[in-house]
């Protein structure tokens, strides 16, 4: 290697060898302690104090020799950049320092894979805060999302970082839970699509992408953090692994991590079924699985499957758990030990080390040439640390300009009577707790709020305007005053009658509400942060209603990481509702364009917005007893619907036709509908298609999404759109736990939510039930033509129509 003269030289280092050659050439000679080293990373830097950051952190750092463990070889770094604050300039130059002593002290000089977050932006200080990807969900845009993920990489891969922990693809089952921020919305084909857009964005600017939490962690008991999970071989198969299948099958990923969680008790960490049966022999996964944050010992402290670390060590690497994070445990002597006395076979060990290494040949690292100066450092002089401060920017404008146009995208309009868009106010009261908080965009995985609360001695690091100042910027002829009102949390009353009186002084009233993101209890959203009811946090509630009694036109803006509770009184007496899911950095600019008509908004709801704080848990997914019902006084109804958003234009939908009203169990039917812009200016529409299966053999969801279309239309254009629908989006799985095509009607719907369906058409499906598998079909095929010949589309499966 180029780093180290004395590292040994053989097969494994012939790039003109394949990979799988070179890795078992390299295994042929590693010994018991130079496997094993390769299958665990090291957590330089982190506490062991407390959680800050990971779950149970405090118990499970207890302080690594570097120094010892180095001449066997190190697997993994976790978190160079993401542990604490650190300039990007300095951080790459001492990753590339660290990375020539691992190579320099192992025999073979195998670089250690350096690993960071990057769910809503690369988690280093510095770095572009995006929209979480609850925004993402909500821009209804794949192929938006692929070119912010893309941009994310390419700043990894600059400064000297391999993986990626993202993107999350659970599906949200219960609003309650606190990292539904970090989820893309609550249906599996949205999820799938928008994650699987996001993956190849990563994957193709170098970096390996991490599929989480597989499998079920957001299906857990009234929406707690880690807790239990109960749920059906049904809801598994139909719920909550179809967004897994999809980027597996899709994207190129090649890195999964498990989840927490257990189902029917069997930890996934454990589970063979999954990890192997189901993600390997039958999905055809090649690429490794890595433990979430201290979940192979989680076996043993905290599911009670393991008596020891070795036993812990064995069922996670007998079921497929290839690398432990964040830092050395189970995976350390404990296995090494094991292996040579027998008691774990040594190929349970060399079946991960071979995926390992695989991976480590595909990005280079063995290879003669291979150099531990990342790209941003290879033009700079090295030789004085202190000037290379600064010369890396990873919050360029091209940056802010991605992170600006998702905001805008993602911005839903929930409600307007006429308000918006505002002709400019003469006086706007600005009240509210989140309306000057610069942190109020950000969610638990930005770096200022993950890292940089534990930190209050270092600045942000970014330039977060807020809402206040991004609406004086907005309305500069308006006089803005401002008045917090109450905290976020606190439940502070003092300020509700100066508010109410501050509102009646106004001509308009901007209402700021939301959350405030953090972890472990540190906010009222992410990671540790559920909520036992979706009413609004603190006395936020009691604000808002006692700004509405004053009777100013009002409009309500709300910056948080989960749908909340939104009454019928509030409906009825706010102006205009608008939802931000923590748009980052640029969200409130994006929010003072929708407000003055500058941003004409296209956002859609990825989540429902319930009626009711307390009727939970509720997902538009739901059959006929997951409604409203006369024998239950609860009513689950959301105020707004999955896929709700309003334009400042109006679309006319017609033309519905289908080019057959019976398709066989394994035919497919096309339907076409022509969208034309009936409003006064140019904007986006979002076609969603819906299948409702009256009569089937199991209980199935009133209403279930299977295809979208995002498009865009000046005025008086129009486009058709054709869906070709193959039968195999009607599967499910039946009572056999086989997935089947069943004959019979189904209805084909074109919705602006799951609540307002527009057009239907009635199909027939005919011929005996069909068996399908995981070879299916997962997209309809789309194709838009405009009334321009030259704009004219087309979408392929693969493009998530």
């Amino acid at each position: 290697m180029s780093t180290s003269s004395t590292a040994l030289a053989g097969p494994w280092s012939d790039p003109a060898r394949p990979a799988a050659e070179r890795a078992a050439a390299l295994i042929a000679e590693l010994t018991i302690e130079e496997k094993v080293a390769q299958l665990y990373g090291v957590w330089v830097g982190a506490s062991d104090q407390g959680g800050e950051v990971a779950p149970h952190q405090h118990e499970m750092e207890e302080g690594v020799d570097f120094d010892e463990l180095l001449p066997s070889g190190l697997g993994q770094l976790t978190r160079p950049f993401g542990t604490a604050p650190v300039d990007p300039a300095l951080g790459a130059l001492s990753l590339m320092r660290t990375q020539r002593r691992i190579v320099a002290e192992n025999r073979f000089g195998i670089p250690a894979l350096a690993h960071e977050e990057c769910l809503a932006g690369f988690a280093t200080w510095g770095a572009t805060a995006y929209p979480v990807p609850l925004s993402w969900g909500a821009t209804f845009n794949p192929e938006l999302v692929q070119q912010m993920s893309s941009s994310i990489g390419h700043d990894m891969r600059s400064v000297g970082v391999h993986q990626g922990l993202a993107p999350v693809l659970d599906v949200v089952r219960d609003p309650r839970w606190g990292r539904v921020e970090e989820t893309i919305g609550e249906d599996p084909y949205l999820v799938g699509s928008i994650a699987t857009a996001y993956i190849k964005g990563l994957e193709s600017s170098g970096i390996v992408a991490t599929l989480k939490h597989f499998v079920g962690y957001s299906a857990s008991k009234a929406g707690r953090n880690l807790a239990p999970v109960s749920i059906g071989r049904r809801e598994l198969a139909d719920v909550l692994l179809p967004p897994f299948e999809m980027a597996v099958r899709e994207s190129g990923v090649r890195s999964v991590m498990h989840a927490y969680t257990d189902i029917d008790g069997v930890p996934s960490a454990a589970d063979r079924d999954l990890l192997t049966g189901l993600l390997r022999e039958t999905w055809d996964f090649e690429g490794t699985v890595v433990a979430d944050y201290f979940g192979i010992a989680f076996l043993r402290t905290l599911h009670a499957v393991a008596g020891s670390w070795e036993e812990a060590a064995e069922q996670a690497l007998s079921a497929g758990v290839d690398v432990e994070l964040p830092t050395v445990k189970a995976y350390g002597a404990p296995l090494a030990e094991a292996v040579r006395a027998g008691r774990i076979k040594e190929e349970l060990l060399d079946r991960a080390l071979e995926r390992v290494l695989i991976q480590k040949i595909q990005l280079g690292m063995l290879d003669p040439e291979w150099s531990p100066v990342p790209e941003a450092l290879q033009n700079a002089d090295l030789s004085d640390p202190s000037a290379l401060r600064e010369t890396i920017d990873l919050d360029s404008p091209r940056n802010r300009a991605l992170a600006r146009e998702l905001a805008e995208q993602a911005v839903v309009l929930l409600a307007n009577d006429g308000i918006l868009p505002l002709a400019a106010p003469k006086q706007i009261a600005v009240i509210g707790p989140t309306a000057n908080d610069p942190m109020a965009v950000l969610g638990c995985y930005s770096f200022p709020a993950h890292v940089g609360a534990q930190h209050p001695e270092t600045p942000i690091g970014l330039r977060l305007p807020t809402l206040l100042e991004s609406l004086k910027e907005e309305f500069p002829a308006s006089e803005i005053t401002f008045l917090q009102g109450t905290s976020i949390d606190g439940g502070e009353l003092d300020e509700l009658a100066d508010a109410a009186q501050a509102a009646a002084d106004a001509d308009l009233v901007v209402l700021a509400l939301g959350d405030r993101a953090g972890l472990f209890g540190r906010g009222t959203s992410g990671e540790g942060c559920d909520a036992g009811s979706l009413a609004l946090p603190g006395a936020q509630q009691a604000l808002l209603d006692q700004v509405l009694a004053a009777g100013t036109p009002a409009v309500v803006v709300l910056l948080s990481g989960r749908p909340y509770a939104l009454s019928r009184q509030t409906r009825s007496e706010a102006g205009a509702i608008v939802q931000a899911f923590f748009p980052g950095e640029e969200g409130t600019a994006a929010i003072a364009g929708v407000l003055s008509g500058r941003v004409n908004p296209s956002g859609r709801l990825p989540v429902s917005v319930p009626g009711h704080p307390d009727a939970q848990p509720a997902t538009y997914l739901a059959p006929a007893l997951g409604r409203k019902t006369s024998v239950s006084n609860i009513d689950p109804t959301p105020a707004f619907a999955f896929g709700h958003g309003l334009s400042y234009t109006s679309f006319e939908w017609s033309d519905l036709e289908a080019d057959a009203d019976t398709m066989s169990t394994d035919g497919n039917v096309r339907l076409t509908v022509r969208v034309r812009n009936a409003g006064a200016r140019s904007g986006s529409d979002v076609v969603q298609l819906y299948l409702h299966d009256p009569v089937a053999s199991v209980v199935r969801p009133l209403q279930r999404l299977i295809g979208y279309q995002r498009i865009d239309l000046d005025t008086a254009e129009e486009a058709l759109l054709t869906f070709t629908v193959p039968a195999d989006l009607v599967s499910f799985t039946g009572r056999d736990g086989r997935r089947i095509v069943e004959p019979g009607e189904i209805v084909l719907g074109l919705g602006r939510s799951s609540a307002d369906i527009v057009l239907r058409r009635s199909v027939t499906l005919t011929g005996p039930t069909r068996v399908v598998d995981h070879t299916r079909a997962l997209h309809p095929l789309c194709t838009v033509s405009t009334s321009d010949p030259t704009a004219a589309r087309a979408h392929e499966e693969s493009d998530f129509a």
